[in-house]
């Protein structure tokens, strides 16, 4: 058994090495998924349908607006999240 949990450990590293930033602004629902922890298809999908609905994303912070994005999902993801061309941590000072 741990010798299966040391092969699926060894098989995942470099996905979460090169989990990166992503630019929720700019990028589509494929790239969102694959880049951001614990958002699958179908909560970029609707990142995705929410910018083009209401416009870019101004904060981090907005994304919690997203049906299906809750605080521990946004706190995971904080510092790959790109709104223009640098990180965004936070709207506040």
């Amino acid at each position: 058994m741990n010798r299966w949990i040391a092969a699926v450990i060894v098989a995942l590293a470099p996905c979460l090495l090169f989990a990166g930033p992503v630019n929720v602004n700019q990028a589509d629902a494929d790239t969102i998924a694959r880049e951001l922890q614990g958002i699958g298809p179908v909560k970029a999908k609707a990142i995705v349908d929410y910018r083009e609905s209401n416009g870019p994303f101004e904060s981090v912070e907005d994304l919690l607006k997203v049906k299906g994005i809750g605080p521990k999902v946004l706190e995971d993801n904080k510092k790959n999240i790109l709104l223009d061309d640098k990180k965004s941590e936070s709207s506040e000072p």
